[in-house]
Formats: C-alpha cells, sequence, structure tokens
C-alpha cells in the first residue's frame, strides 16, 4: 500500500498552550503488523539547495505540533529541497531542547505587554520591515547600529550604563603600547568606531602603511551561494594611463570554467598584477575555483597575483576607522560620495536580480548588475587621503 500525503494547518490549543504550524504535507505509512499504529511523517517543502539550521527547526515545530494533535510522538520528519528535489530525513529529537528553549522565549514575548526591545542583527536583510526598524535605531542611537558588536559585547557595555553609540565615543582614551606588543596586530576597538562617527572623521591606529609596487587589478565577483555558482567577474585594472573595466559574464553553471579562464587570460596580459578585492568572498571564490578548474601555470603573473591577493578588509579592520556604522564596502561607498544604480544594492538584492534574469533574459536586469557605482567627487577623494584623526599605538 502506498503511502497518503496530505496538506493540512495544524492548530492545537490546550491547558493555556497555543502551538500554531502549516505542514505542507504529512506522508502517512502504514502499519507493517496488526496492533502496530501507522507512522505519519510531517515533510517540509524548501526551494533552496543548501539547508539552514532554521529549516530544520522550523520542520521539528511542525513535527510538535502535529504530535500533540495525534498524541503520539514524531520522531522522523523530511524536507524536500533545491532544483533536484533532494530528499533530507531530520530526526526530530536531536532539536527538541533548542526548539523548547525557542517555543519558552516565543511564548514569553507574545505575553508580554511591551514590545522587545529594537535589536539589528544579521537578519535584518531579510526582513521587509528593515528600513522602519533601521530608522528608530538610528533615533535612539542603538549600540546595535555598530554591525562588529556582538550580542554579548553590547549586554557588556550595557551594565556599564552604556546603550548609545554617543555614550560608548566618549568612553575611548588613546593609550600607547608596550614595546612587547609593537609587532602585534592592534586590537579591534568598538569606541574609537563610535568616536569616529560622533566626530565624523577617519581615525587611524598607528601607522599602517599599504605599498603596491605592481598594478592594481580590482576584484568583485557575485554568485548564488545557494548554488555554489559564480556567475558575474568583475575586473577593473588601473594602468598608468587608462582605466580598464571588464566583465565576465556567465549564462549558466555550464559557462563559470569558461569565465574563469577568461579572467586568467586577461590577467595573463597585465605586467606584474596584483589582485585587490573587499573581503573574504573573492578569497573563498580563487580557491574554489582553481579547485574547480585548474591553477593557472605555476610562477605566472596570473599564479602570482592570485596567492598574494590582497584583502583590503583586513588591512583596515582594527587600524582605519571611517565614520560609518560598518565596514562594508557600500556604507564606505556611500560616505565617499560614490552612488549605485540601485537605492537599495545589496547581496540579496543582486540574488533577486540574477533570479528574475534567468527566468526573463532581461538585459536591463543584466545591466544592474553589471554597472558600477558612479565615482565620487574629486573632493571626497582628496579628502580621504587625508585621514582626519591618528591614534597613537
Amino acid at each position: 500500500m502506498k503511502a497518503a500525503i496530505w496538506r493540512l494547518a495544524v492548530d492545537f490549543v490546550a491547558a493555556g498552550e497555543h502551538v500554531e504550524s502549516t505542514i505542507h504535507a504529512v506522508e502517512r505509512i502504514p502499519s507493517e503488523g496488526r496492533g502496530a499504529p501507522a507512522q505519519f511523517i510531517p515533510t517540509r517543502f524548501v526551494f533552496t539547495n543548501k539547508l539552514g539550521r532554521d529549516d530544520k527547526l522550523l520542520l521539528a515545530f511542525g513535527a510538535f505540533a502535529f504530535s500533540k494533535v495525534t498524541r503520539d510522538e514524531v520522531r522522523l520528519a523530511k524536507i524536500v529541497h533545491g532544483d533536484n528535489h533532494a530528499t533530507s530525513k531530520v530526526r526530530t529529537a536531536t532539536l527538541a531542547g533548542e526548539l523548547g528553549k525557542l517555543i519558552r522565549k516565543a511564548t514569553m514575548l507574545l505575553s508580554s505587554d511591551s514590545p522587545p526591545d529594537l535589536v539589528l542583527n544579521r537578519h535584518c536583510t531579510e526582513c521587509e520591515f528593515q528600513a522602519r526598524c533601521r530608522q528608530k535605531a538610528v533615533e535612539k542611537d542603538d549600540l546595535s547600529l555598530l554591525s562588529s558588536m556582538t550580542a554579548k559585547g553590547r549586554k557588556k557595555f550595557n551594565i556599564k550604563g552604556i546603550f548609545t553609540v554617543t555614550q560608548l565615543s566618549f568612553t575611548f582614551r588613546p593609550r600607547r603600547r608596550p614595546k612587547r606588543l609593537r609587532n602585534k596586530r592592534e586590537k579591534y576597538h568598538h569606541a574609537l568606531k563610535a568616536l569616529a562617527i560622533q566626530q565624523k572623521k577617519i581615525h587611524i591606529v598607528g601607522n599602517p602603511q599599504l605599498k603596491i609596487e605592481a598594478t592594481p587589478v580590482y576584484l568583485d565577483v557575485e554568485a548564488l551561494p545557494d548554488r555554489d555558482f559564480y556567475y558575474l567577474i568583475g575586473v577593473r585594472v588601473n594602468a598608468s594611463d587608462s582605466v580598464v573595466q571588464r566583465s565576465f559574464w556567465v549564462d549558466d553553471a555550464g559557462g563559470e570554467g569558461k569565465a574563469w579562464r577568461d579572467f586568467l587570460d586577461m590577467l595573463a596580459e597585465i605586467v606584474n598584477p596584483v589582485l585587490i578585492h573587499y573581503g573574504s568572498f573573492e578569497t573563498v571564490f580563487l580557491k574554489r575555483m582553481a579547485e574547480r578548474y585548474g591553477e593557472p601555470l605555476e610562477g605566472s603573473g596570473a599564479a602570482s597575483a592570485i596567492k598574494s591577493a590582497l584583502n583590503l578588509l583586513s588591512f583596515l579592520f582594527g587600524q582605519v576607522y571611517f565614520p560609518t556604522y560598518s565596514n562594508a564596502l557600500k556604507d564606505i561607498g556611500a560616505w565617499l560620495g560614490c552612488k549605485w544604480s540601485s537605492t537599495t544594492p545589496s547581496g540579496i538584492q543582486s540574488i533577486i536580480w540574477r533570479t528574475n534574469w534567468e527566468q526573463s533574459r532581461d538585459p536591463s536586469i543584466k545591466q544592474n548588475l553589471e554597472t558600477r557605482p558612479e565615482s565620487p567627487p574629486a573632493a571626497a577623494l582628496s579628502s580621504f587621503g587625508r585621514p582626519n584623526g591618528r591614534i597613537e599605538a
């Protein structure tokens, strides 16, 4: 006998406990013997290829709600996900402890007469209320505006009576480092970041120096992380007398290797190239592409450039403090005067654009992804070359 599948919503209320969940499907496995109960397997459908912890917790919650209705323990649940409709089995018992904590926390929030504290976090970019919450956080000058500060760090400052960015800025005190620590990297100072924001000035710790004695090649890539698929390689080369902008676009996963080889061919044509990128995303890209499609010839300029690629964010972190709430390239670029073609540029927005392009092949969407931001005015760049504050380290 084949298993039966239903789609249903589960709503359970008992002894003041209210549990409600929409279960995409329930598979009924007939009993194997006389007197043995049938087995029910809740199933959840997820469009992403990679499963996250939240996907499994939502499934476990649905199984928990279903078990309340049937009064029978649900030990196994399934997730059908991705382009190939892969099936993953989840043992709900392994998530029971974490799920229980989340249910109790949600129950407390719903039963409270006052709204929860406004805290910005990494999930804000996925929320439709992002702009409204951020505006309220700015009005409150809330510490959660500092993206590099963890919840544990905020709690530590709150215990000291520090709740705003401005309050935090007054706590910074420059100190000379002991000689034994001179060669070690300076730790990150949240208070100095707050001071830079409060004074609207760039602050520099110590005397960091960045010397690029080769041909700079600025690299930026776009991908669909869910598929491990890189569909756009953007390159900008600043030569002595010209600026070259190249985009290596990939229509589908089958063209990824060609884009990588074209990128390597371009590097081979540049005299003594040095790759410069911002963040670890490109670091992972270079490693994965070399593993998938091969490294450039040993000893070549391209091989040297990939091996010694410079992550500019690592250089800035802890040494250069911009008057921005985060070190995101778009935040710093906007402060310098750069303008993007979209009013809401973000990694998630680029994924939406790419997905829409795959469905429509609209050239205007492709142009949004390939278009670089407008350069800032010369005055902004000249002022960037003269930092406003220096902290002795």
